[in-house]
């Protein structure tokens, strides 16, 4: 599964945006269909998407699409159009249902083998950002093959519940909490809701800690200079990395020798400590870091 750190979102109707992200170096760029697109712009929008997945040189960065919601009755021809342009994956808004992901994939499948593509190849993302999606997000995480992350949307969901945003998000930390539990109880990524501060660079270096120290590992973004900031924050320093190859590297001397828990710099350590000092590493390597 490829590293996805930064997920930056561009309006799918702006090409000259959707080239500035394509050269930011970003994890991934989401071509957006839904929230960044005006109503009269969506076909427009469609067809700009489309002239850059076959145009736009994007480098290492993923080339996803957001599409409408299932609800909406727009995503059947937000797949139709993009589609011929094999894009690597799409995000999928408002999921509620595991049916949602099965349909969208089961659509996939069709174009896969009518252009001979390789099968399973274009990936899927899931917005877990209302109130039924939090309820039915196991089923969601067990609903298809494709389903590679569980996004969280704290914005969407807050608006859902009625519920007031606050700096301190104690009113979706449930939520917050039960997608990265379910992301990781079924082998996908966790990735973290926007940061809506665009010149709060703090408040978003420390919302984005947090959702590490959580489980996630990765955050949407809003603008080019997020981007910079998660990818730093989601990639071990040298020194964590050093720290935890040593800790690693007493361990398996440890094992030698027979013995289990052991002290290492005032620490007990025992596997939980262990299986941690697994997880720095291979955040590093995904990062692309000599380990």
């Amino acid at each position: 599964m490829r590293i996805r750190r930064a997920l930056l979102f561009m309006p799918g109707d702006d090409r000259r945006k959707i080239e500035k992200g394509a050269g930011l170096g970003a994890d991934s760029i989401i071509m957006d269909l839904e929230d960044g697109v005006a109503l009269t712009n969506k076909a427009a929008a469609r067809q700009s998407i489309l002239t850059a997945l076959h145009e736009v040189n994007f480098g290492r960065s993923e080339r996803l699409v957001r599409l409408n919601p299932a609800a909406s009755e727009l995503e059947a021809d937000d797949l139709h159009i993009t589609l011929p342009g094999r894009p690597d994956g799409y995000v999928l808004p408002k999921v509620e249902a595991a049916w949602q992901v099965q349909e969208v994939s089961a659509r996939i499948e069709d174009a896969e083998r009518e252009h001979g593509w390789p099968a399973g190849a274009i990936r899927l993302l899931a917005l877990i950002e209302t109130a039924k999606g939090v309820v039915n997000i196991r089923e969601i995480s067990e609903s298809d093959h494709r389903l590679d992350a569980l996004i969280f949307g704290a914005e969407d969901l807050a608006g859902d519940i009625g519920a007031t945003r606050t700096p301190e998000g104690r009113e979706v930390f449930y939520a917050r909490s039960a997608v990265v539990i379910h992301a990781k109880a079924h082998g996908l990524q966790a990735i973290d809701t926007v940061h809506i501060g665009l010149n709060d660079l703090d408040g978003l270096a420390a919302q984005t800690r947090e959702a590490l120290h959580m489980g996630y590992t990765g955050k949407l973004a809003i603008h080019p200079r997020q981007v910079e900031i998660i990818h730093q924050i989601f990639t071990p320093s040298p020194e964590e990395t050093q720290q935890a190859m040593r800790l690693i590297r007493a361990h398996e001397e440890h094992q030698a020798a027979g013995s289990g828990a052991f002290e290492l710099d005032g620490r007990m350590v025992d596997m939980p400590l262990v299986r941690a000092a697994e997880t720095v590493l291979a955040r590093a390597r995904a990062a692309g870091l000599d380990v």
